[in-house]
């Protein structure tokens, strides 16, 4: 249950209005006027609250909740409580992400317009409903769309562009990029900066001169102090509906396809093309000029020095396919115990 504090108390929502939300399938014998308060774990439900289970981890927790409302999948149906009401779902998880969201709607705008303390230049243009809050900067030639808010000490540069219901977060910084809708960056995040080019020789490292853009798509997050760097020639493209996490390092010239995941601590090298709905584990690196396949999986801490193809799953350093890796080292593993062995 969230803490009023810093989330407004949600309205009650009726259970017809709940599956159709979640487009789970309800018992016949459920009443449909019935109504719900909140969203709240297994061990901590109430009979006025929905809950959600998908991890065997939690089967004890399934067991024992008190939830009035529980979304889960068919095949665990009868390990739930026959007090609880089910919500049947393919995806319990993506359903009670919708369910949250209608009980907890994200209001960006609080107060619309220009705080006292910010600064827009006389140029730059906003368009309805905008919000800008104190410290914010917005500079010359800037265009934002509708319904954005830029949020403390952030700095969108010159001629930045930015479309419509964008949330830029406190102290991250713009220039030299063009914004699709929906955007949300996080706090801190640095977006268009040069690349890290420069023609080195032992008589001194020759900056190269960084003339391209970050395009960032639609729907895209970038977590909170994320950097992502602006083309060398060619731009710097995030596709539509990635999400990057905190603290993730983009190189120049790199190109992410759409609905790719990227998580903590991840740097990928310039010149790398990923494909869509690749997924990124936390504290990968990835050299640069590969190309990595759509819908590949690359595992946490992997370093990845070659190309992977779509679809494959690699982990480890070098990076390599998974079963590669995992027989890798489980003989190692066994190396190991066979040299504890004779050194006894």
């Amino acid at each position: 249950m969230a803490d009023p504090r810093f989330f407004p108390a949600p309205s009650p929502i009726r259970l017809s209005e709940l599956a159709k939300i979640a487009n789970a399938t309800l018992p016949a014998d459920a009443d449909p006027d019935r109504s719900f308060s909140d969203v709240a774990p297994l061990d901590s439900a109430g009979p006025k609250h929905v809950s959600f289970f998908e991890n065997q981890k939690y089967l004890g927790a399934l067991a024992g909740t008190s939830a009035g409302a529980i979304i889960l999948a068919e095949r665990v149906r009868e390990r739930a409580p026959n007090s609880a009401i089910l919500l049947i779902s393919d995806d319990p998880y993506r359903a009670y992400a919708r369910i949250a969201s209608a009980f907890y709607p994200v209001t960006r705008i609080e107060a619309p317009g220009v705080a006292a303390g910010s600064y827009v230049a006389g140029d730059a243009v906003l368009g309805t409903g905008c919000q800008v809050d104190v410290g914010a900067v917005i500079g010359p030639g800037a265009c934002l769309g509708s319904g954005c808010r830029v949020r403390a000490n952030a700095v969108i540069g010159r001629n930045v562009e930015v479309g419509d219901d964008c949330d830029i977060g406190a102290c991250a910084s713009l220039s030299h990029c063009l914004v699709g809708n929906r955007v949300i960056l996080y706090p801190g995040a640095r977006i268009g900066q040069d690349g890290y080019g420069f023609a080195m020789s032992a008589q001194g490292h020759e900056k190269v001169p960084q003339l391209g853009r970050v395009i960032i798509e639609d729907d895209v997050e970038i977590g909170a102090n994320s950097s992502i760097d602006r083309g060398a020639g060619p731009d710097t493209l995030i596709g539509a509906g990635c999400k990057i996490d905190n603290l993730v390092q983009i190189g120049h010239n790199v190109r992410l396809g759409s609905g790719c995941v990227v998580v903590a601590q991840v740097g990928i090298s310039g010149s790398t093309e990923v494909g869509s709905f690749t997924v990124i584990a936390g504290q990968v690196g990835i050299a640069g000029h590969l190309k990595i396949g759509a819908g590949a999986t690359i595992a946490a801490k992997s370093g990845v020095a070659r190309d992977v193809p779509a679809g494959e799953t690699v982990g480890g350093i070098p990076a390599q396919p998974v079963r590669q890796w995992r027989r890798s080292m489980a003989a190692v593993a066994r190396l190991g115990k066979t040299s504890g062995r004779k050194g006894g």
